[in-house]
């Protein structure tokens, strides 16, 4: 029976027999216990994130190599893969005994190519681009006679899949209003959409796609597949430019809703799932909670169940830094604003003050970063903790009404990544310019002692803090004090009592800050 004519039944029974438990675990079904507290909506976790290659992938990759015959497994087999399929290819066939060939871009992070050969897997780099990559491996695949395994479009992989959705409703037998599915190609979706609708066809199977990867979505949509000329890279485990035929077969009948999510809800969907179980998915694996939090936020459902499949936790460490600044922003925990504060004595501390009697309570400064360098104005980069979405507005309003214009850069990407980075350089103003390194306490008012302390004919010219969730916080400043002035800014910064290291003949200050 060919791929075309396989109907849910024949899934059904392909999953039931499906070979994964060899390699695979029963992967555990976990309460979210904030954020089902927070969306009040029981949200459970499918924690593929624990496999023993930290994705979903080996249960298909093994089902498809399981089902072999001997003379295929004598020859070994080939996939192209730079991700979470290659350490699942890799660990299968290391444990049937045959030889497998990883084909990975030239691109590839070298912690992902040490992963498949300490499995046992045979690594051979080529090309730039995944499409490279699987092109050569068609031709090694006829060259040595060797087996492909797809990384999605293959009836046996859908199938090893779609063992999730068979341990699911094993585990949670309750009530189950969706389920929600990361897309890439679509081998995950179409397994558990197979066996979902089989069983239990009243549960929802929604499918979620990064807003800048939904080629299953365009291709749903034109009723024929799509090629994207490009897709995202954060969420790299779905980013794919073309679906499966068959996964595109099966996800059109079966799956009865699509979403797109942006980088900061994913960020901030990372965020919430390491609160609740202190483990950091990939931001594919992210994907299903930050759709279940915008289809709670949509629907204004209560008192349903919902599951999200955490399809992988193979994070790159390094991207973590992004993660964290993004989340705050994703989850509107943070509002960014430009602000114009008149260039005059006294203007910085009547603005922290302002800052301290905004509506809505006390708020932590999470980032602060300003560089003299107008005679009459300053422009100061700010950042401060908000209580919810839709909040920042009416913040940068209210700075209005003080006489500080704002603008709200919450959802400016240019500040976000580029920007907040770059306030400062020369400044021909800066005379007598002194700077220090201060550690502060991170508590509210500690600042504002900073402020009471000084002199006032000592002008702060520079300003730079960011908020790195400790209980101190680091802080740069740039403070114009006349050499007269020397032993009472030495008695100043005594009374203050807050470590310090001063930096003015840093070579790095003279090159890049310095008047």
């Amino acid at each position: 029976m060919t791929a075309k004519h396989l109907k849910p039944a024949d899934y059904l029974k392909k999953i039931l027999n499906a070979r994964v438990y060899d390699v695979a675990q029963e992967s555990p079904l976990e309460l979210a216990k904030n954020l089902s507290r927070r969306l009040h909506n029981q949200v459970l976790l499918k924690r593929e994130d624990q496999q023993p290659v930290f994705s979903f992938k080996l249960r298909g990759a093994y089902n498809k190599m399981a089902h072999l015959t001997p003379a295929q497994l004598k020859k070994g087999v080939i996939c192209a893969s730079a991700g979470n399929h290659a350490q699942g290819v890799a660990l299968g066939a290391s444990k049937l005994g045959t030889r497998a060939v990883i084909v990975m871009p030239t691109t590839t992070p070298q912690v992902k190519i040490d992963a498949v050969k300490a499995l046992g897997g045979e690594v051979v780099l080529h090309g730039e681009s995944y499409s490279d990559a699987y092109n050569h491996a068609v031709t090694l695949e006829k060259k040595q006679g060797l087996t492909f395994v797809h990384p999605f479009d293959d009836p046996e992989v859908i199938a090893g899949q779609g063992t999730i959705a068979m341990e699911m409703l094993r585990q949670h037998q309750g009530p189950l209003d969706a389920v929600f599915v990361a897309i890439g190609g679509g081998g995950l979706i179409s397994g558990v959409a197979n066996y979902i609708k089989a069983v239990r066809p009243e549960v929802k199977v929604i499918g979620v796609q990064m807003n800048d990867s939904d080629a299953m979505i365009q291709s749903v949509a034109a009723k024929k597949r799509v090629t994207l000329p490009d897709v995202g890279l954060f969420s790299d485990g779905t980013a794919v430019k073309l679906v499966g035929e068959e996964t595109f077969r099966v996800a059109r009948g079966l799956v009865d809703e699509y979403m797109t999510v942006d980088t900061d809800s994913v960020c901030a969907a990372i965020k919430d799932i390491f609160v609740d179980t202190r483990s950091i998915v990939e931001p594919a694996g992210a994907l299903a909670v930050a759709a279940i939090k915008q289809y709670v936020a949509t629907h204004k459902t209560k008192g349903q169940t919902f599951a999200a499949i955490l399809c992988g936790a193979n994070m790159n460490f390094d991207r973590l830094r992004f993660v964290a600044e993004r989340a705050e922003v994703g989850e509107e925990r943070e509002a960014l604003f430009a602000v114009t504060i008149p260039e005059e004595r006294g203007s910085f501390k009547r603005f922290l003050e302002t800052i301290g009697s905004l509506p809505g309570g006390p708020r932590n400064v999470t980032e602060f970063n300003y560089r003299m360098s107008d005679a009459t104005k300053a422009h100061v980069f700010l950042g401060l903790t908000a209580h919810g979405k839709g909040e920042s507005g009416k913040i940068a309003a209210n700075f209005g009404k003080h006489g500080f214009e704002a603008l709200d850069l919450t959802h400016d990407d240019l500040a976000q990544e580029h920007i907040r980075h770059m306030v400062g350089g020369h400044s021909p103003l800066s005379q007598d310019e002194r700077l220090l390194r201060f550690t502060f306490p991170e508590r509210p008012g500690a600042l504002l002692k900073f402020l009471s302390l000084m002199r006032p004919g000592w002008n702060i010219s520079l300003f730079h803090y960011r908020n790195q969730g400790a209980d101190y916080g680091r802080i740069l400043v740039g403070i114009q004090v006349p050499a007269k002035d020397d032993k009472a800014f030495a008695k100043f910064l005594d009374t203050l009592g807050y470590p310090h290291v001063e930096e003015t003949n840093n070579p790095v200050y003279r090159l890049f800050l310095r008047g």
